[in-house]
């Protein structure tokens, strides 16, 4: 059996064979994990593909610590509670958006701007770094101050500063 510090060697060095054997052997357990969480079985095999692509598109960064094994259900835990914390946020918004427009009167032209608005908005979220746009929703539409979300993400203050900069770039260009 091969340890966990030659499987990473050779997939840092491009070995596709050994990636795709980890892949099969670790598909459907990571699947089954990430499923528990987000109660959904389409969502749940999307968060370990991507987690295999971003692995494989990132090979030679790989730094692990613990086990390849431990690594990887950690990687799918955290893409999972990332997904439900933007889930929250997505949810909270169409909330909002549903109540301004019973709320207000709007003529058809103000609601088609609006809804063109929000599409751009979550475009351009979706297109930011994965931390970079949870940083940004947790200021924007969790109303958290940058020191509370450095606690919660265990960052710096600066970090959170760079991060919402560049998000606010990715949107003034956007929004232009």
């Amino acid at each position: 059996m091969i340890r966990d510090n030659e499987i990473i060697r050779r997939i840092r060095q491009g070995d596709k064979g050994q990636f795709e054997s980890l892949f099969r052997s670790s598909y459907v357990s990571l699947v089954r994990y990430a499923k528990t969480i987000i109660q959904d079985h389409d969502t749940a095999e999307e968060i370990v593909q991507d987690l295999f692509f971003r692995l494989w598109q990132d090979r030679q960064k790989i730094k692990i610590e613990s086990s390849l094994n431990g690594y990887l259900f950690r990687a799918v835990h955290n893409r999972c509670l990332h997904w439900l914390s933007h889930s929250r946020v997505v949810d909270k918004h169409a909330r909002e958006m549903v109540y301004r427009e019973t709320e207000m009167t709007e003529s058809p032209l103000d609601i088609i701007q609006y809804n063109e608005l929000q599409q751009k908005i979550a475009k351009v979220i979706e297109k930011l770094p994965e931390r970079c746009g949870q940083i940004f929703c947790m200021n924007r539409f969790e109303g958290l101050r940058y020191t509370e979300i450095a606690e919660k993400l265990s960052v710096s203050v600066k970090t959170v500063e760079a991060n919402m900069g560049r998000a606010l770039k990715e949107f003034r260009k956007a929004l232009k």
